[in-house]
């Protein structure tokens, strides 16, 4: 939980949106190899990953069954056949990619041990990078990952992030990673503190969400139907129940909900969200959105009874909130 009067915090979001900032967190990183790695992805994930050129990536989804999401995950080309898998939930990729493998020519482990990532993030971060690396990022484009190096120490960096400002993640070996952050603790940014700006307050006034937000969800009910690629060539798993639910309609819409008074409460997820004291849904999560000055959140709901502008009441206190779109700034 954020609050509005947590100065550290509010700090570390505005070095951010109006700066730069930078923080060290690994996301879990999978590997995957071999002449059929491509195809294995296209199978089980929505987006066309075949149309990936090499150095660069796409965010996509990975449904179940059921077409309900199961992960989310950048799908990275470093080579023709070589692959990197950024997500959350490595173990669970794993197992994952071992239960659709049979018959394909491929390779595939968790080598999250091996890999570090700092974060540099803000309108000022490739400022930042250019004094740090051997060659300027000025150039990089959106989800592009290139080979470089900082102090003579080779590292992989892409222009991406989870904060919706301009970005760079840097990723090193473990074995570097004690110098890596010597180098930037001396540059002109700052290190954010406090785990939940950078992971949850200024992912979500920016409208991105954690896969714990739309778990089981379908794209299209988690409003990530453009990533959804039903032309491609090829099955993959999901497919046929997502027709299904392009014919019958979302089950549920995943909105923002903004808490209408100065509150101090906990709200937790999986609160009930109430309209005129009937359950219509459940908040996913809430925080403090130092950018916006809001306490600001996620929610399912029932999407008939839930339009933009509904007022609603969440948690065992009644707080008054109100539906809006799933982004703030």
């Amino acid at each position: 939980m954020l609050f509005k009067d947590d100065e550290v915090a509010r700090a570390d979001a505005l070095a951010v949106r109006k700066d730069s900032g930078w923080y060290r967190w690994t996301h879990d990183t999978v590997d995957v190899t071999g002449a059929d790695s491509t195809a294995l992805l296209d199978k089980l994930l929505v987006n066309t990953v075949a149309q990936c050129n090499v150095g660069r990536e796409k965010y996509t989804t990975m449904l179940d069954d059921s077409g309900g999401i199961i992960d989310d995950l950048m799908a990275i080309r470093l080579e023709e056949n070589h692959w990197w898998l950024s997500t959350l939930y490595g173990p669970q990729m794993v197992r994952w990619l071992g239960e659709h493998a049979e018959g394909y020519d491929v390779a595939f482990s968790d080598i999250t041990p091996e890999i570090d990532m700092f974060s540099v993030q803000g309108p000022r971060s490739a400022e930042v990078l250019d004094k740090l690396l051997d060659a300027p990022v000025d150039e990089l484009k959106r989800f592009q990952i290139v080979n470089a190096s900082i102090g003579g120490i080779s590292v992989r960096v892409d222009r991406g992030g989870f904060t919706g400002e301009l970005g760079y993640e840097i990723y090193c070996s473990r074995s570097d990673s004690d110098q890596i952050l010597k180098l930037l603790r001396d540059a002109d940014s700052r290190e954010l503190q406090t785990l939940e700006v950078f992971v949850r307050s200024l992912p979500m006034e920016k409208g991105m969400a954690l896969r714990q937000d739309y778990h089981h969800l379908t794209p299209f009910e988690a409003n990530l139907g453009w990533s959804v690629h039903l032309d491609k060539k090829g099955d993959f798993v999901g497919r046929a129940a997502l027709e299904k639910a392009q014919e019958v309609g979302p089950r549920y819409a995943f909105v923002g909900v903004e808490i209408e008074r100065e509150s101090y409460e906990d709200i937790c997820q999986n609160e009930i969200v109430r309209k005129r004291g009937i359950p219509v849904g459940k908040c996913r999560q809430m925080i403090y959105g130092y950018t916006v000055d809001k306490n600001i959140g996620y929610a399912i709901v029932d999407p008939k009874r839930c339009p933009l502008g509904t007022k609603v009441t969440i948690g065992p206190n009644d707080s008054p909130a109100v539906i809006v779109a799933p982004k703030w700034c």
